[in-house]
């Protein structure tokens, strides 16, 4: 289940990437299968160990293309061990709303990116979060979870000052935001609820069999309730 759009990202077979705040690795796997040199960075290491595992099956069973690499590297996003302008293209997916000191997060997302790449940025929009926030303190106030809320027009403003050049914005996941909002009502953290196990399945089969109807649905409502908004954005060349 991707959030960012690839083709958008122009990520293509040696393209420089790091995939920041990876988590389970499913934005740096796409990266992968298309060819680029992948870092997959995160705080985690026990998620990492899990992308690792993954990069070195997928160059198992042949599914990286000639050029192709993977590798995970553990650490801070306020202190990243690159040189200035090292990646083509870097992304942050779902993880500035964690970050206490996101303009100092920001920086170093700048600072890695290279003259004339692209760095994509997605976090949670903010009226399905807000109703998320109202419907459960469980959701959000735990250590780790989210600590504030962005508006797009904000958070672009933010990167924007920072120096890059706004190119584009979407929403995604419009399905997953009534997920979210049901678990928050019942209780965040009880995944047997009946209601919340069969809102799960449907997710599921959503994402396997990738049915006609639900597509559709899903780009009619990203629009309205789409969970996530996926910003990007260019660093301008130097003249």
């Amino acid at each position: 289940m991707l959030t960012v759009d690839f083709d958008r990202l122009r990520v293509g077979r040696r393209t420089r990437f790091i995939d920041v705040g990876a988590g389970g690795g499913r934005h740096s796997f796409e990266a992968l299968r298309r060819g680029a040199e992948v870092i997959a960075f995160d705080l985690d290491e026990i998620e990492l160990k899990s992308v690792a595992d993954m990069f070195a099956a997928m160059e198992e069973a042949g599914e990286v293309p000639p050029g192709g690499s993977g590798a995970v590297q553990p650490g801070n996003v306020l202190e990243m061990p690159y040189e200035d302008g090292h990646f083509d293209v870097v992304l942050a997916s779902e993880i500035l709303e964690h970050v206490p000191e996101d303009d100092a997060a920001i920086a170093e997302l700048v600072r890695i990116l290279a003259p004339g790449g692209t760095l994509a940025v997605t976090v949670p929009r903010w009226l399905p979060e807000r109703i998320c926030w109202a419907l459960s303190d469980e959701y959000h106030a735990n250590e780790g979870g989210h600590i504030r809320i962005y508006r797009a027009d904000e958070l672009e403003a933010k990167l924007v000052g920072a120096g890059l050049v706004a190119t584009h914005r979407h929403h995604a996941h419009a399905l997953h935001s009534p997920y979210w909002w049901l678990k928050c009502a019942v209780g965040s953290s009880k995944d047997d609820h009946p209601a919340v196990q069969a809102y799960h399945k449907l997710l599921v089969w959503d994402l396997m069999s990738k049915p006609a109807v639900t597509q559709v649905a899903e780009q009619v409502l990203n629009p309205l309730i789409g969970k996530s908004v996926a910003l990007y954005f260019q660093k301008p060349v130097s003249s």
